[in-house]
């Protein structure tokens, strides 16, 4: 059929306000929060799982390609189309943030997510339970969605809940016979055919003793608290591409179009205590990582880092964000974020910059009074590299007499922060990756672009901070430096100088952290930046025969069935 009779027959199953097809009301959508930006036919907002699947019928028989989008929060662009095209094929992208059912199975220690439930809702659903999800911060606070999640196999930064994993999920997929079909792999019955199955989940229905709970399937990585100990190991703790964490929805970057997905919760910790640390030696903090990791009964429940040049970016430039959710929780993020993209879109439209917002938004923060504690500035005056330590339990005792008996030292300290500053220490970390964006949108003039490296090194490094040679910093006017310390996943984020060759200097880094034996993604998945490994890529190729889900994620083929492909 020709394309407005495919958006006129879309707008009698979702409601013709719920299909966009305009370039303002679409640009969120097919912009990435940092990459992205091509064209699609329609974006489609189901508001049923049934209505999705319907909506999936009927791209398959069009043989559109379709890209599944949650809430677009990724940093890699691997949930919008690409500027070039997938030869000649139309795109649609089917947004999923308004399914947002959630349901607590098993008094609440399991849940079953609709694709577009936030982990912010997640978070709040299960508060008043004593119990928490995979991540309580940093994507929480920009309204990434469960489902996202997994099928990234994000890292997060609570070191004993591990990455986003799970068996136990409902997806569409298009098989080597070229059809589509729902594959109830929930470990629930809920019935046989497609409109019965998500009928029900759309209703809410799940009767406990449909659920089964001996499935030999499991709902979290609950391998990775011992994982993560072994700090003798060559091997990363965790990575986006990593061959024990790729099942079915979970890490399949969009080559399966995902339904509901079912996660283990976690008790919150009912006491807990930020050490704020700083040393000028990285090798002392790494000294301390090895003897926590080795030596305590009960592992940290996160420990941040954050060098001195990353603390000074999210201070000035991240200060809004940080604003924002101090005063209005992170419920808004999203809210914000699509009413700056959509001002950002009017302004396109009448010729002025596209980012005009973030121009108003940093003039507006020079008003403001400094935002974080005294002796968190005092900290970064003095100490070069910072560790965020957060211990729950026992573990805050141990942690205690542990710090007193190492510091101070010649080249650190720290501090046991008060409840303000220790969540002030936490929020200036995830703010971070706002400000990088920030800084190149409001310093166009002397930024070529944003290089963003998300990195795992092996659990036995122990030389893991960077010196770049001369002749790779003189192009970088701003280098950040932040990560989940304990589990050795690292953000390189570099701010490349107008008119150097970026894709150059990112091969150059990555030989070098190839030669560290380092692995990447950590978290963020391949996207539109990074090359799949040989693992990922073949199980992309099984996820999806026909490459009509996302072709191309991971600089793998556009085309078709994978034509001219590599075989």
């Amino acid at each position: 059929m020709s394309s407005q009779d495919f958006i006129a027959s879309i707008g009698l199953l979702v409601g013709k306000n719920h299909v966009l097809t305009s370039p303002t009301r679409t640009r969120r959508y097919r912009n990435g929060f940092r990459y992205g930006g091509g064209d699609a036919l329609a974006v489609i907002l189901p508001g049923t799982l049934l209505e999705m699947w319907r909506v999936l019928q009927s791209c398959h028989a069009e043989k559109f390609v379709v890209i599944c989008q949650a809430a677009n929060t990724g940093l890699t662009g691997g949930s919008t189309p690409v500027p070039e095209g997938y030869g000649g094929r139309p795109v649609v992208i089917i947004n999923t943030m308004r399914l947002s059912r959630l349901k607590l199975i098993a008094e609440g220690r399991q849940i079953v997510s609709q694709p577009g439930v936030t982990l912010n809702q997640l978070e709040k659903t299960l508060r008043p339970l004593g119990r928490e999800p995979h991540s309580v911060i940093g994507s929480s606070c920009i309204g990434a969605s469960v489902a996202g999640g997994i099928c990234n196999n994000s890292g997060g930064s609570l070191i004993q809940r591990g990455p986003a994993y799970t068996q136990l999920a409902l997806y569409a997929q298009i098989d080597k016979d070229a059809q589509l079909r729902l594959v109830n792999h929930l470990g629930i019955d809920l019935g046989s055919s497609p409109e019965e199955i998500l009928g029900r989940l759309d209703a809410g229905e799940i009767p406990e003793e449909c659920i089964q709970f001996d499935t030999g399937r499991y709902a979290s990585d609950h391998e990775y608290g011992q994982h993560v100990r072994d700090v003798d190991s060559s091997s990363p703790a965790r990575f986006n591409g990593d061959p024990r964490r790729l099942y079915e929805a979970s890490g399949s970057a969009g080559k399966l179009a995902v339904f509901a997905v079912r996660l283990d919760t976690f008790a919150a910790d009912k006491e807990a205590q930020v050490f704020y640390i700083g040393s000028n030696d990285p090798a002392e903090l790494e000294s301390l990582r090895r003897d926590i990791l080795t030596g305590f009964d009960s592992l940290p429940i996160a420990g941040e880092y954050m060098h001195r040049s990353a603390y000074d970016l999210s201070k000035k430039y991240g200060k809004d964000l940080f604003l924002f959710i101090q005063k209005f929780g992170t419920d808004k993020i999203p809210l914000a974020f699509g009413l700056k993209s959509r001002f950002d879109g009017i302004c396109e439209k009448f010729g002025f910059s596209g980012t005009i917002s973030d121009h108003f938004l940093q003039l507006a923060m020079r008003l403001f009074p400094d935002h974080l504690p005294p002796r968190l500035n005092a900290f970064r005056d003095t100490y070069e590299h910072h560790l965020l330590l957060k211990m729950g339990g026992p573990g805050i005792e141990e942690a205690r007499n542990y710090l007193q008996t190492r510091f101070p030292s010649q080249h650190g300290g720290y501090i046991e922060c008060s409840e303000k500053e220790g969540g002030a220490a936490f929020l200036n970390r995830f703010a971070v990756g706002g400000a990088m964006t920030r800084y190149r949108a409001v310093h166009s003039r002397t930024v070529e672009d944003i290089l963003a490296l998300d990195i795992a090194l092996p659990r036995n490094t122990r030389d893991w901070f960077e010196r770049l040679p001369r002749h790779i910093a003189e192009k970088i006017e701003y280098t950040m430096y932040c990560g989940h310390f304990f589990c050795h996943v690292l953000h390189q984020e570099y701010l490349v100088k107008k008119g150097e060759d970026c894709e150059a200097l990112k091969k150059e880094i990555l030989e070098r952290l190839n030669g560290l034996g380092a692995r990447y993604p950590a978290e963020h998945n391949v996207g539109q930046i990074y090359a799949a490994s040989c693992e990922q890529e073949a199980f992309f190729r099984l996820m999806d025969p026909t490459n009509s889900f996302n072709p191309g994620v991971g600089k793998t083929s556009r085309n078709y069935a994978w034509a001219n492909y590599r075989e």
